[in-house]
């Protein structure tokens, strides 16, 4: 839940949103609560509780959203089943057709290579990295082609990724602003373009 600012100026805020929950019809009030404490299952690591609270609004009228479709497949992954995953977010494909989420595609295509379906993993993979904001798409990517044996093109991954970084101007001139560059340098870290290293806007889903 977002927290309130304390003190005399944080008190009409509190006042104004507690005014206009009240004004929400009781059923989405009662959403509203239910996905705030199937978010902070999730955060906490109680998937399974955070699948059967996602699963309770997608039961009701005006719980069907893709935004729970996408929290259910995520609580489903957190319990180690990403072909439960998979199949919760193609079903939210075919039912939201036009529902478009960067995360829920990066999402989808890790749910795809932990069921073990490295060839369309590396195809989601890759359209999503074409349009993420960010390194981690593209250096999963990498890291799964690394995995697949397909050393060059793994390499040319991670040449992508460094290439952007030091391309990166500051933000006043319009390039990768601070936050996105130590994200991207995060994921650079620890060894995981170790690979790279040895001798030797599209919408979600990508249609197949």
């Amino acid at each position: 839940m977002v927290r309130q600012r304390a003190g005399p100026e944080g008190a009409p805020a509190r006042r104004q949103y507690a005014r206009s929950f009240q004004t929400l019809p009781r059923a989405r009030r009662a959403i509203a609560n239910r996905a705030a404490l199937a978010e902070e299952c999730l955060e906490l690591g109680k998937f399974t509780e955070a699948e059967y609270h996602y699963e309770r609004i997608l039961a009701l009228p005006m719980g069907d959203d893709p935004i729970y479709a996408f929290g259910r497949a995520r609580a489903q992954f957190g319990r180690s089943h990403p072909g439960e995953a998979v199949a919760t977010l193609d079903d939210l494909r075919k039912r939201w057709p036009n529902y478009q989420s960067v995360d829920a595609h990066l999402f989808y295509a890790r749910a795809l290579e932990e069921s073990g379906r490295t060839d369309d993993a590396l195809y989601e993979y890759q359209a999503v990295a074409d349009y993420y904001p960010g390194a981690e798409a593209r250096v999963r990517y990498g890291l799964l082609l690394s995995k697949a044996g397909r050393t060059d093109e793994a390499k040319a991954a991670f040449r992508e990724v460094l290439t952007g970084l030091k391309r990166a101007r500051p933000p006043c001139a319009g390039g990768m602003d601070r936050a996105r560059r130590k994200g991207a340098a995060g994921w650079l870290s620890a060894g995981r373009i170790r690979h790279a290293r040895r001798p030797g806007p599209a919408c979600w889903p990508a249609q197949v």
